[in-house]
């Protein structure tokens, strides 16, 4: 690959990771709801997500989804149940518990969760596909492996945004904490914003081919 493409690339991965977008306001909304260390593993685990659809793009699988209304209805659906799922047990935790009771997230459960949520949203393979190939070198050799390389790039970049915005979240719930009421209707936000995030997924239309 040569170091225009490449240089192009990174100006344009940076410029769409420091966009907000739904991965930003989940994590941001997971450390609102669980706090940093639940933000911090979420990141971490749609970072990982993210992976599990690059290598998928490189290696064709991603593109077969995409070709299939059937497939590709079965993974945004999925995604879609499980991110309301995962807002009302939000929502619900912030209500049954009074505010000085509430616990942080796991962080292995936060990361589980980030890593399912990415991993089934074909909205990332979507995108990936869309974008990636557009800086590929097809006078080089191995495409799949330039797929991949740009790929992993994108996903560290777009990690190291989430990191920051969960710094910050983090610290605005922390001027929170002395008042475990708002603090409550907050986390609850929260947890009525991934919801949303779901019912936005599960309307998403196929891109076209």
């Amino acid at each position: 690959m040569n170091s225009t493409n490449f240089t192009l690339f990174l100006l344009a991965a940076l410029v769409i990771a420091a966009v907000p977008g739904p991965g930003i306001f989940y994590v941001a909304a997971r450390t609102l709801s669980g706090g940093k260390s639940a933000g911090i593993a979420s990141t971490f685990g749609t970072a990982l997500g993210g992976l599990v659809h690059v290598i998928a793009g490189g290696l064709g699988v991603s593109a077969l989804i995409l070709a299939s209304a059937e497939l590709f209805t079965a993974l945004k659906f999925a995604g879609a149940i499980y991110l309301v799922w995962l807002g009302i047990k939000t929502f619900r935790e912030a209500r049954d518990l009074l505010p000085q009771q509430a616990v942080a997230v796991g962080t292995e459960q936060a990361f589980r969760e980030g890593v399912l949520v990415e991993a089934l949203n074909p909205k990332t393979a979507a995108f990936f596909l869309a974008f990636i190939p557009q800086f590929l070198d097809p006078a080089g050799s191995y495409p799949a492996l330039q797929f991949m390389a740009l790929g992993l790039v994108s996903v560290a970049l777009n990690t190291l945004v989430d990191i920051i915005v969960v710094m910050m979240a983090a610290t605005a719930r922390g001027s929170l904490t002395r008042r475990p009421n708002l603090l409550q209707r907050l986390r609850q936000g929260s947890g009525l914003f991934i919801a949303g995030l779901g019912i936005s997924l599960a309307l998403a239309r196929r891109p076209a081919s």
